[in-house]
């Protein structure tokens, strides 16, 4: 029975116990190596297994290790086992952390972009502060860079100009000079100990190559040799069996394209590339392309008799191949060249190119003619020769050639065609007829019999020949391409064939489309159409979709404005009248008949068509209001007046009284509009445009203190409304309070905060108090708070002093690429600079993106009166009219004002641009 653990015999009576070295096993020093004889440095003795053990046992519990609420940075429980619940704990807190991290990702990534941003805002980079500095770089002309004076040098003179160490070349006469003059060495010189030997020729030991017994060193042979080598290692790569090249023949001209010198050249290179042209032609001499680079390389360098040598001998080796017979007809002089020609057409009696060139060579006309025709007897399927051959002859003979070119090539679509183009009427239908049995799957065939219809005036026929075209198509397996009918109609419209045009529209325009896509589908096909000119594709287009679509205000709308754009006012008014039938509705339609009406000057239309759309639309606001602006424009004031109060009473709008309060203001009727105003203000309070009408009224009166009143009883109703603001602004900055159209202003943005028009003023309400630097630090402010302000970045161009608005322009630029402000004051910078060209494609680039905006059109139409033509004016001058701009500080300062009420669009645009002064 073995004794239990830790027993020690005697221990019960006293007795002590001792162990022995064979209890704990041998003793080890620790420097004594380990067992492992390739233990890594680091384990080698017992001592450092042991220190290394200690480390991995010994946890860091340091005080400089501990963390009030992480804890210890090692784990504590580090020595105890892994378990499974230790594994599932750690799982359930790694999904809590990455739950609660996810919830705040978006604002902490949103935090630390905006102190980035802070951040670099604060400290820009070194290459950032010299940017604007950069970019002027690009402005420095040649002379410029070369007067910069050199920097000096710190260096001294030695260092300055080190004098290298100059080798001079020993001329050839020099060796062959001392090879003859030599004589023969019998010993061994001590200097080259061991290493040189007796030589029994004249001379000494010498590195050149000698010629046995004349002391010559021959330059000429060593040249000879190089040549040699190169055709040797050339013809090497030959295949030994089949005894055909394997080196690419194509890779050989690829290479000798930038081997050919083109300005003088370099000798060695046209060297290089006649050695390997050579190589090529010699190991395949029956390869056609080798032979036309080589000629055409002579050519190149000027050699033309050693080219047609060349070509010559290339039609020897290749008669079988066009290329080399044209190449030779191209290189030779006119007779030879037909020389040349004759032999190929004897070796080629079926090659096209080859009758096409020798007819090229004969200059009458007769000859031509007679060169074809032969040509013809041998190849009579040619389409390329007909046609050729065609092109010579007059009409009638043309006629009868094609008749014939017809019967040879009869699945040629270009050649009945042609031939129907030449026939008469019946004739040609009989021809096309024809080739609708010989090729029945081609369309142009069927569009050409079409057209021919049309022509002749049978236009309902059209549409019963591209029925069946599209019927016959499809029995034949044709595949019907919405796309390629959809161009043919866009040339048929360019041709003018409308009625086939619009029966291919008619025809196509519904294949292959989704039944939910075709409004979406067809309102792009019929942009597409006015994009490429094609207006009657477009308007066949918008007729389909009317008749699908008779109900959707949109497709209405859409033909309407295309209508308006591209077609005539009858046809405008016309499309209205359907319209208005379908979608009595629409009070947009209405108003663009009773519009349309109005501009032909057919005032008692424009009343009916608006009566009409009282009766479908009653108490409908627009169309009063349309009314109303119909008569007072046509000076019926009492008529309006009329009107207005009918409207007050039966359609009681804020927009109805604010016209009414208008229409008196304009005629001079200020006691009525004081009192239309107010009673106006009673039911609609929170209306800013009352307020403002009410204090502009008193403000023309001179009342300041109740215009000022007017103002501040507004932003009490309305705190949001920023035109009420900036008038209150204006008023204080007129009677010269600064101060309190200052504290307005910042009033103003506390109430609205971000608003780019209220920093815009604040910065010109110091600019024009003469306070350049406080505008400066205002407008900093203002594009941190709206950094993607247009007018604020439009403002900070012309702030800046004149070298630096560039560098400022791009980076408004940079931030709003499409800004129409921006735009405006690129253009507007150029336009200072004397950059006209740019500045004219800024304007046009600035109306387009906004045609809206009439500040834009009245500076560009000022640009074109100091640098344009009268044509340019004049373009100018339409397109905004047609516009029709609204906006612009400028712009509605004047088509609001009282006194301009009734100026039309063109009158305002030159007030305006009259009105402006060339201060940037």
């Amino acid at each position: 029975m073995p004794a239990p653990l830790g027993y020690v015999p005697g221990l019960g009576r006293g007795a002590t116990g001792f162990t022995t070295r064979s209890d704990i096993g041998p003793a080890r020093d620790a420097n004594d190596p380990v067992d492992d004889r390739h233990a890594p440095p680091g384990k080698r003795t017992v001592g450092d297994q042991m220190k290394k053990n200690q480390e991995e046992d010994d946890e860091d519990l340091n005080d400089t290790n501990y963390d009030e609420f992480n804890g210890y940075a090692g784990s504590l429980f580090s020595s105890g086992p892994y378990e499974k619940d230790d594994e599932e704990a750690d799982a359930i807190y790694a999904a809590l952390d990455k739950r609660m991290d996810e919830r705040r990702k978006e604002r902490r990534e949103l935090r630390e972009k905006e102190e980035i941003e802070k951040y670099r805002m604060e400290r820009p980079k070194i290459q950032q502060q010299f940017s604007d500095l950069k970019r002027k770089l690009a402005e420095v002309s040649e002379e410029e860079w070369l007067s910069i004076p050199e920097v000096g040098d710190a260096r001294n003179k030695r260092q300055r100009n080190p004098r290298y160490e100059k080798l001079t070349p020993v001329p050839d006469s020099f060796f062959s000079k001392h090879l003859q003059t030599g004589e023969n060495h019998t010993s061994v010189d001590p200097l080259q100990g061991l290493g040189g030997l007796n030589t029994p020729y004249p001379g000494s030991m010498t590195p050149g190559l000698m010629t046995p017994g004349t002391g010559e060193l021959d330059m000429r042979k060593i040249g000879q040799a190089r040549n040699t080598l190169m055709d040797m290692r050339l013809s090497q790569v030959s295949d030994s069996v089949s005894g055909q090249t394997v080196v690419d023949p194509k890779g050989y001209l690829t290479d000798l394209n930038s081997m050919i010198p083109t300005h003088g050249g370099d000798i060695s290179d046209i060297k290089k590339a006649r050695l390997l042209l050579k190589s090529v032609r010699e190991t395949n001499p029956h390869h056609p392309p080798a032979w036309i680079a080589s000629a055409r390389l002579e050519e190149v360098t000027g050699k033309l008799q050693v080219a047609r040598n060349l070509i010559m001998k290339g039609t020897e080796m290749c008669p079988k191949s066009e290329d080399v017979w044209l190449e030779a007809a191209r290189l030779q002089p006119g007779d030879t060249a037909k020389a040349v020609v004759a032999q190929a057409v004897r070796h080629l009696p079926q090659s096209v190119r080859i009758y096409i060139r020798a007819a090229e060579l004969e200059t009458d006309i007769r000859a031509k003619k007679r060169v074809l025709r032969k040509a013809l007897e041998n190849v009579s399927k040619s389409v390329r020769l007909w046609k050729t051959a065609v092109e010579l002859e007059e009409p009638e003979d043309a006629r009868i050639m094609l008749s014939r070119a017809v019967e040879c090539c009869p699945t040629s679509v270009e050649l009945w065609l042609a031939l129907a183009r030449l026939e008469t009427y019946e004739n040609a239908r009989r021809v096309l007829n024809k080739a609708r049995e010989n090729i029945p799957t081609d369309r142009h065939i069927w569009i050409t019999a079409a057209k021919l219809e049309e022509a002749n005036g049978n236009t309902q026929m059209v549409d019963k020949i591209i029925d069946r075209a599209i019927t016959s198509l499809h029995a034949n397996g044709v595949e019907i391409n919405r796309e390629q009918w959809i161009q043919d109609a866009e040339e048929c419209d360019k041709a003018g064939s409308v009625a086939t045009c619009q029966a291919v529209i008619r025809a196509v325009i519904g294949i292959g489309i989704e039944e939910e896509d075709r409004k979406h589908t067809w309102m792009e096909d019929a942009e597409s159409c006015v994009a490429h000119g094609a207006l009657e594709c477009a308007r066949a287009i918008y007729a389909h979709a009317l008749q699908v679509f008779p109900s959707k205000k949109s497709v209405w709308l859409r033909a309407a404005y295309f209508e308006k754009s591209h077609g005539t006012r009858e046809s405008l008014e016309a499309l209205l009248q359907r319209a208005v039938a379908h979608c009595p509705k629409a009070e947009v339609l209405w108003l663009m008949g009773a519009k349309s009406k109005w501009l032909a000057e057919d005032v008692p239309a424009a009343r009916s068509i608006l009566a009409l759309a009282f009766q479908a639309n009653p108490n409908s606001e627009e169309i009063w209001l349309a009314a109303v602006k119909l008569e007072s424009e046509n000076n019926e004031y009492e008529r309006a007046r009329r009107l207005l109060a009918k409207a007050r009473s039966s359609a009681p709008t804020a927009r109805v009284f604010m016209k009414s309060v208008k229409l008196e203001w304009v005629l001079g009727n200020i006691e009525a509009a004081q009192e239309l105003c107010t009673e106006a203000l009673k039911h609609y309070e929170d209306f800013p445009k009352l307020w403002m009408m009410r204090g502009q009224i008193e403000e023309q009166c001179e009342s300041m203190d109740k215009a000022r009143e007017a103002y501040n009883q507004g932003l009490k109703k309305c705190p949001h409304s920023v035109p009420l603001w900036l008038l209150l602004s204006h008023l204080e900055e007129s009677v010269g309070q600064l101060t309190r159209a200052r504290a307005i202003l910042e009033k103003a943005r506390l109430k609205n905060p971000q608003n780019p028009e209220l920093w815009l003023e604040s910065v010109r309400l110091e600019f024009r108090a003469g306070l350049k630097n406080i505008a400066n630090t205002l407008m900093a402010k203002a594009l941190q708070e709206c950094p993607n302000s247009g007018i604020l970045w439009a403002e900070a161009v012309f702030l800046e002093a004149r070298p630096q608005r560039k560098t400022k322009s791009v980076d408004a630029l940079k931030k709003c690429e499409h800004d129409p402000h921006v735009l405006l004051a690129v253009a507007k910078l150029f336009w200072s600079e004397r950059k006209i060209t740019k500045s004219r494609e800024w304007f046009l680039r600035t109306v387009k993106i906004e045609p809206d905006l009439g500040d834009a059109w009245a500076l560009f139409y000022k640009f074109e009166l100091q640098h344009g033509t009268e044509e340019q004016q004049e373009e100018v001058r339409k397109r905004c009219e047609n516009a029709e701009p609204r906006h612009g500080e400028m712009w509605c300062a004047e088509s609001k004002h009282v006194l301009n009420w009734q100026k039309k669009t063109g009158e305002i645009l030159m007030q305006v641009a009259s009105k402006i002064k060339n201060t940037f």
